[in-house]
Protein backbone atom coordinates (compact mmCIF):
# COMPACT_ATOMS: atom_id res chain seq x y z
CA UNK A 1 0.00 0.00 0.00
CA UNK A 2 1.58 3.58 -0.86
CA UNK A 3 2.06 5.71 1.70
CA UNK A 4 -0.17 9.15 2.28
CA UNK A 5 1.36 12.26 0.63
CA UNK A 6 2.01 14.66 2.43
CA UNK A 7 2.15 17.53 0.10
CA UNK A 8 2.92 20.64 2.52
CA UNK A 9 5.96 18.64 4.26
CA UNK A 10 7.31 17.96 0.72
CA UNK A 11 7.21 21.67 -0.38
CA UNK A 12 8.85 22.87 2.64
CA UNK A 13 11.35 20.45 2.41
CA UNK A 14 12.05 21.16 -1.20
CA UNK A 15 12.08 24.96 -0.22
CA UNK A 16 14.64 24.56 2.75
CA UNK A 17 16.83 22.73 0.43
CA UNK A 18 16.58 25.56 -2.07
CA UNK A 19 17.43 28.13 0.32
CA UNK A 20 20.33 26.29 1.37
CA UNK A 21 21.91 25.69 -1.46
CA UNK A 22 21.22 29.84 -2.53
CA UNK A 23 23.19 30.82 0.80
CA UNK A 24 25.57 28.70 0.28
CA UNK A 25 25.80 29.87 -3.58
CA UNK A 26 26.36 33.37 -2.05
CA UNK A 27 28.64 32.22 0.37
CA UNK A 28 30.98 30.74 -2.50
CA UNK A 29 30.55 34.29 -4.27
CA UNK A 30 31.30 36.58 -1.17
CA UNK A 31 34.42 34.56 -0.41
CA UNK A 32 35.69 34.88 -4.29
CA UNK A 33 34.71 38.92 -4.13
CA UNK A 34 37.18 39.09 -1.14
CA UNK A 35 40.00 37.07 -2.47
CA UNK A 36 39.55 39.40 -5.95
CA UNK A 37 39.86 42.24 -3.66
CA UNK A 38 42.39 41.56 -1.97
CA UNK A 39 44.65 40.31 -4.88
CA UNK A 40 44.20 43.40 -6.75
CA UNK A 41 44.98 45.29 -3.95
CA UNK A 42 48.44 43.94 -3.76
CA UNK A 43 47.87 41.61 -0.46
CA UNK A 44 48.02 38.57 -0.14
CA UNK A 45 44.83 36.66 0.77
CA UNK A 46 44.66 35.64 4.62
CA UNK A 47 46.06 32.29 4.86
CA UNK A 48 45.20 29.87 7.51
CA UNK A 49 48.37 28.39 8.52
CA UNK A 50 50.11 28.32 11.90
CA UNK A 51 53.54 29.74 12.59
CA UNK A 52 56.21 27.01 12.27
CA UNK A 53 58.19 26.29 15.65
CA UNK A 54 61.29 28.22 16.70
CA UNK A 55 64.49 26.18 16.52
CA UNK A 56 66.41 26.85 19.74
Amino acid sequence: MARKPNYDFERRERERQKSIKVAEKAEAKRAAREKARAENAGEAPPVDVEPAPDKV
